[in-house]
């Protein structure tokens, strides 16, 4: 029997109610296949704990999130602190020191009802965006200088190393070559003359190794026209951290919104824990109302079964996202239902079971 011992870190506002339906899932499917059983440990890390502590995170908390095989991650952010810090001192560190350097996020089209995009269908938008997750911009190197006389300055430096940069185009090229689909690259070489054009240089050696992807260059901003304009153009997209977290925000849009949205950050040679999570806000504008869309907090657990080599569960969990979108009456008010997060959750779960005992 596999047993997968899974770190929770619900966070803040609607982070507690969409994971609560994530974790239902997770024991659905224990109850359903006697190979897999799961452990869960909840850490009450978020913005409530940081005006309790001062801090994010307990000191040895990284310490403790080690020995996890997975980290499943609500949302962190509410109002009172900054999001600089409560994205920076918790996930962003989480991320670094984890070394999760792939964000994976699925660009894909669940129900043509979804789009805003007239006569786009499932067969149109549906591809995976590759993000470099551990430096480029993110890197949170800089400075200030002369605060707050007139000749104050701000320095924020992207920091690309040879390191970086070629595992995350050789992840996204293998990821091409396996599944048999085009390798867009994405950047910004002809403003940006160093980061850029040296990512650039990197995606055409590396692509010599594999000579049967056939691959495309945009610029970012002729990226972004693209997605709108002419989704069916990508398979497989591989871009920087910046430029992959505002493109896949682009991507969430045009498959439904960010209630349907979920990023998986890996870390492929699993030396440390990987971490899965719907890529909303905490939303505190509804928190507590029991009107959250749970369906890309389940979608994360799509994500977190195919990491954990568990494909026929991440498929099964796919495929019932999709049945149950047909459903109006039972989903969230943001798709047009009356259900609470709840009883989404619960009529998921029906369905995953329904699914599973008629494949018997």
């Amino acid at each position: 029997m596999n047993n997968f011992n899974i770190a929770l870190i619900p966070g803040d506002g609607i982070g507690p109610e969409v994971v609560a339906e994530g974790v239902k899932v997770l024991k659905a499917i224990e109850k359903m296949d006697s190979n897999i059983s799961f452990s869960f440990t909840e850490f009450p890390w978020s913005c409530e704990y940081y005006l309790q502590h001062g801090k994010m995170i307990d000191d040895d908390g990284m310490e403790k999130l080690a020995q996890f095989d997975a980290i499943y991650l609500g949302a962190v952010g509410y109002p009172g602190v900054p999001d600089h810090i409560s994205l920076r001192d918790l996930l962003l560190r989480i991320r670094k020191e984890f070394d999760q350097y792939v964000n994976l996020r699925p660009i894909t089209l669940l129900s043509p009802s979804l789009t805003p995009l007239k006569s786009k269908t499932e067969k149109d938008i549906d591809f995976l965006v590759i993000r470099e997750n551990s430096e480029g911009e993110y890197s949170g190197a800089g400075d200030w200088l002369f605060k707050g006389k007139p000749e104050e300055v701000v320095l924020q430096t992207g920091v690309f190393s040879r390191k970086g940069t070629e595992r995350i185009i050789r992840y996204a090229y293998e990821e091409a070559r396996k599944t048999n689909r085009t390798l867009t690259s994405v950047s910004k070489g002809n403003a940006l003359n160093y980061s850029m054009v040296f990512w650039d240089e990197v995606f055409e050696e590396v692509g010599k190794e594999y000579p049967d992807v056939k691959t495309y260059s945009y610029l970012v901003d002729a990226a972004s026209l693209y997605f709108v304009s002419n989704p069916e153009r990508f398979e497989v997209v591989v871009t920087s951290n910046l430029f992959g977290d505002i493109l896949t925000d682009i991507g969430a849009a045009i498959t439904g919104g960010m209630g349907l949205a979920t990023g998986a950050n890996v870390n492929p040679e699993k030396n440390f824990p990987s971490m899965f999570e719907p890529v909303h806000g905490s939303a505190p504008d509804i928190s507590g109302k029991g009107i959250a869309n749970p369906i890309a907090a389940i979608l994360s657990v799509s994500q977190m079964m195919n990491f954990f080599g568990e494909e026929k569960w991440a498929k099964a969990i796919l495929s019932t996202v999709k049945e149950m979108l047909k459903e109006t009456e039972q989903l969230t008010p943001d798709l047009g239902g009356k259900a609470s997060t709840d009883e989404l959750g619960d009529r998921f779960v029906e369905l995953l079971m329904g699914k599973a005992v008629s494949n018997k």
